[in-house]
């Protein structure tokens, strides 16, 4: 392989920076990731419901004011396969096309 030629991923390689988790079957996993609704942020997840359903959604308000909506957005979910599994969180803005921030996670399920 010549210096200026890259490596074609194959899909089994991690994202850099991505974060790893272990799990039983049936025993629940948390996430909880930082919010703005003040200034329109949200958390959208993408997974395989099929083998890690989403099970709780919930948003944990943390302001000293009335005028602030930000706090931590905590998502269940509860692996119903044994593998690795992942989810994406894309925090996306309504006005925008693209993801302000993507937080990955492979959770690895025994």
């Amino acid at each position: 392989m010549s210096p200026s030629s890259k490596a074609v991923p194959t899909g089994a390689e991690r994202e850099p920076g991505a974060k790893t988790l272990t799990a039983r079957v049936g025993a629940s996993v948390h996430i909880h990731l930082w919010e703005d609704r003040t200034r329109g942020e949200q958390w959208v997840p993408t997974y395989d419901a099929t083998v890690m359903p989403l099970v709780e959604d919930d948003f944990l308000r943390i302001a000293s004011n009335n005028a602030v909506d930000n706090g931590q957005r905590m998502f269940e979910f509860k692996p119903v396969a044994i593998g690795t599994h992942r989810l994406v969180f894309e925090k996306r803005m309504g006005w925008k096309f693209t993801a302000e921030d993507r937080q990955i996670f492979y959770v690895t399920v025994s």
